[in-house]
């Protein structure tokens, strides 16, 4: 029963620096005010920094601003292929023209 404990409680030492620098790299992040201007991000930073967008979306919307030019709106994208006007408020703090 003691080596089991013993074990338990070495393995949670392992365990904690790991789960402290997760915890210290998200608090990094907060506050930082993300941005993402469509009319010149590649698809990559697109799906990177826009929530509930894809790879896939982020090409469309690429596409898109090729096709037609630049957004001249945020509301805009909801002419997209896959995306809707959930996703366009879910990231209108986020997007710049």
């Amino acid at each position: 029963m003691k080596k089991l404990w013993s074990l338990g409680l070495l393995m949670l030492c392992a365990l904690l620096p790991a789960a402290m620098t997760q915890a210290a790299d998200a608090n990094k992040l907060e506050g930082i005010e993300i941005t993402v201007n469509i009319n010149q991000a590649d698809p990559e930073e697109l799906a990177e920094l826009l929530k509930g967008v894809g790879m896939e979306k982020a090409k469309d919307i690429v596409e898109y601003r090729d096709k037609h030019g630049e957004f001249k709106s945020i509301d805009e994208l909801t002419q997209v292929k896959g995306i809707g006007s959930a996703t366009v408020e879910k990231n209108r703090s986020r997007i710049v023209l």
